[in-house]
């Protein structure tokens, strides 16, 4: 079982070079960082996790540069993207990034991909909302032809282009793993034909519970081994009983929610989610 931290980084928070060096030498196995490049003051979108949106959601940092911030001063953590919202990023410039912070890293990215809840923030990218799967799908084939081919190529309804050079290519063969967040049904057969590992959000237990042994079906249906995918439980709260249904459940990593606080409260909640890496 591997336990990471997952920290909604602002410029606010507690500097991302220090928290990066902290969840490194108390022996964390990750940094999952998100992405928002802006929130639309429109607000039509509905937060789905509460009534009110969260400050650090204005703040956001760029994930990209920020997690190379902390692969300058760590050498072993994994670099986790929680989630990179793809639908909104040109697929060959965003190809670029994953690679070079790969490369940068030693191999370190976890490259998680997700299609995000808002609305309007996807469309001000000029992302067709109901056509936004079809579309992620697209770019989850072409990231990984252009990661591992000298020149690639990709002709699909929503990512077209003739063959291109684009180097560097990640340090991780084939490529960094692939990620999706997202708890229905047509997440996890994703999952199982286009990805490497599962994000799920805590926050329903038992409905990812459920998931966990819906996708190893699933895997099992497709000739895939149920092994081959990573399950990582995403934004958990320091529950112990939560903690204990997930192990037994067989999950690969617990990623721990860090609020954006201070240097001294952050030390704090990292100590009281420390006492689950034993």
């Amino acid at each position: 079982m591997n336990i990471g931290i997952f920290n909604f980084i602002t410029e606010y928070a507690m500097p991302v070079t220090d928290l990066a060096r902290e969840v490194e030498e108390r022996g964390f196995d990750s940094l999952w960082l998100p992405e928002h490049t802006h929130i639309p003051t429109s607000r039509k979108s509905p937060y789905p996790e509460a009534d009110e949106l969260p400050k650090e959601y204005l703040h956001t940092l760029d994930q990209f540069t920020t997690l190379s911030a902390a692969a300058a001063v760590t050498s072993t953590i994994k670099l986790g993207t929680g989630i990179t919202l793809i639908i909104e990023r040109d697929t060959i410039t965003a190809a670029k990034a994953a690679a070079t912070l790969d490369y940068l890293s030693g191999g370190r990215l976890l490259f998680g991909l997700g299609g995000g809840w808002n609305q309007e923030e996807a469309e001000h990218h000029g992302t067709q909302w109901d056509t936004r799967f079809k579309r992620l799908e697209e770019q989850m084939q072409a990231l990984k032809i252009i990661f591992t081919e000298d020149e690639a190529e990709f002709h699909g309804k929503y990512v077209d282009f003739d063959p291109i050079w684009a180097w560097p290519k990640p340090v991780q063969k084939p490529h960094p793993p692939m990620f999706l967040g997202g708890e229905t049904i047509h997440t996890l057969r994703r999952i199982v034909k286009y990805g490497d590992g599962w994000l799920p959000r805590a926050r329903w237990p038992e409905k990812v519970l459920e998931g966990v042994t819906t996708l190893r079906q699933l895997a099992e249906e497709e000739g895939r081994e149920p092994s081959s995918i990573n399950i990582s439980i995403f934004a958990m709260p320091p529950d112990p009983d939560w903690v204990s249904r997930f192990t037994d459940a067989g999950v690969d990593r617990l990623i721990f929610f860090l609020p954006p606080d201070d240097a001294d409260a952050t030390r704090r909640r990292l100590d009281r989610v420390g006492r689950f890496l034993d």
